[in-house]
């Protein structure tokens, strides 16, 4: 929560309504971006499988291996970064902010095409060899992995 109120009784009150954090008017900006990390670090404590597959498409997290039935892909770090985020959401369509802020730093310039090309060349090595597409575009919305019919 983001207020000008800081009483001790409105945290209280905004902590126990449901706030995770209750940060006070006015801020720097720095401690701002350390309690969404915070708050980030959180939300990664949820166990993720060590190997995720969907369809044919495995990706074994420990051992940093990705295959597609049973070719090996290589992947750059960004590229194993962003299937696994990929991966994890399986279904659920990403944004581009979204991905940005998950894969690269959280102050990137949001201006720049990094997703769509990063995108582009994950689907060169997951997509484009293959008959069965699994990375798909919901233009002005996002991106998802998912088997399809």
């Amino acid at each position: 929560m983001l207020t000008a109120r800081g009483r001790l009784a409105d945290k209280i009150r905004g902590l126990d309504l449901g706030a995770d954090d209750y940060l006070v008017k006015p801020f720097e900006f720095p401690e701002l971006l350390a309690r969404v990390r915070t708050l980030m670090r959180r939300s990664e404590q949820i166990p993720v499988p060590q190997v995720l597959k969907v369809a044919d498409l495995e990706l074994d997290h420990g051992r940093h291996r990705a295959f597609r039935g049973n070719q090996r892909i290589d992947l750059t770090t960004k590229e194993f970064s962003l299937l696994h985020l990929l991966m994890r959401h399986s279904g659920e369509v990403l944004s581009r902010t979204r991905i940005i802020s998950l894969v690269w730093d959280m102050n990137f310039d949001c201006d720049t095409n990094v997703v769509e090309v990063s995108i582009r060349r994950l689907r060169a090595k997951i997509d484009d060899p293959f008959d069965n597409k699994l990375i798909h575009t919901l233009r002005g919305v996002g991106y998802v992995l998912e088997a399809r019919e």
